[in-house]
């Protein structure tokens, strides 16, 4: 595995996963990407202890993990809000720091969104599958033996004191979290949209959607008006490779928002995420609601250029210790 040994899990919570920014080019061998739902928190968080911001870190999802420092460690925690704190006391997300050896990382609970990510100078040390870090649970590889994390892993990180001097950058202006009423989330329409007539299009894009609890990392399955397909059309289309964002009909005409650890599909996609709201759709937890808005292939890459300037501007930083 290699590394130093840096981290100890005291209590992984619900599910907690080593993820990086997933495996790619496999999908027509049926691996699916897996990675981090929401990869812009992962990758800030890598850019704040200096990292390459595909490194592999946790994934925490819904209540965090309890985890003790074996050493000093530089470390980040963005995504959802599950109020970070050492040693009790409320660390500032979106800012790096310095979890000293004997400190106890901990959540208080969550305020906003599904996923909090963690980072550590030196990145988490496992090994390569495919190119990649994350774990995939379904097929049980990646990440540390493949399945979430349990009380007593340790975790290694490659030389975490040169990214001791890269604490006490911040973003100040964070990207924002899913809000539990009303998220709208920006989409192209299609591939498929032609099996459906206007009139259910327009439903599809005039209705609120209420995301159930059968939600997981391979998708946000979602509750509200039936999304019917045209009569005379096959319930199912030949199956065929599938990106994280797109929203599936399947037979029960409840729409899919599909996420990374889906490789392919075989029931026809209405309309599909947008990357820039791709994180926003990931940190949807039960119980949030959803209205789709489609928008055009031009305000898509305009919005993708706005997050990628965010990080650029995070790569800049100086630290101001």
């Amino acid at each position: 595995m290699g590394g130093m040994k840096a981290l100890e899990i005291l209590s992984p919570g619900p599910l907690t996963t080593v993820q990086d920014m997933g495996r790619l080019g496999f999908g027509r061998f049926g691996v699916p990407r897996s990675g981090a739902a929401d990869p812009l928190s992962l990758r800030a968080a890598n850019l704040l202890v200096g990292n390459r911001e595909g490194d592999a870190g946790l994934e925490m999802t819904v209540i965090g993990a309890r985890i003790k420092a074996l050493r000093n460690v530089a470390i980040a925690v963005t995504g959802a809000d599950l109020q970070p704190a050492i040693n009790g006391l409320l660390m500032k997300m979106w800012r790096s720091h310095v979890l000293r050896k004997g400190d106890i990382l901990s959540f208080k609970g969550r305020r906003s969104g599904c996923r909090a990510y963690l980072a550590i100078g030196g990145g988490i040390c496992v090994p390569h599958v495919m190119g990649s870090r994350s774990t995939n649970l379904t097929a049980g590889f990646g990440g540390l033996g493949g399945r979430p994390l349990r009380g007593g892993d340790v975790l290694c990180c490659d030389s975490p004191g040169r990214h001791l001097t890269s604490t006490g950058k911040s973003l100040d202006s964070p990207p924002p979290i899913c809000c539990s009423t009303n998220q709208r989330l920006r989409v192209i329409p299609g591939p498929q949209d032609h099996h459906f007539s206007i009139r259910t299009r327009d439903l599809f894009f005039s209705s609120l959607f209420r995301v159930t609890p059968q939600s997981d990392r391979a998708g946000i399955r979602l509750a509200g008006p039936p999304i019917k397909a045209l009569e005379g059309v096959d319930e199912s289309i030949l199956s065929e490779g599938v990106v994280p964002g797109a929203i599936q009909v399947p037979g029960d005409a409840q729409p899919i928002i599909l996420l990374g650890e889906t490789a392919t599909g075989g029931y026809r996609k209405i309309a599909t995420v947008i990357s820039a709201d791709l994180p926003l759709a990931a940190q949807l937890t039960p119980g949030n609601s959803v209205h789709f808005s489609a928008v055009s292939l031009d305000e898509a890459l305009e919005a993708a250029r706005q997050t990628e300037e965010m990080l650029r501007r995070l790569r800049s930083l100086e630290t101001d210790l």
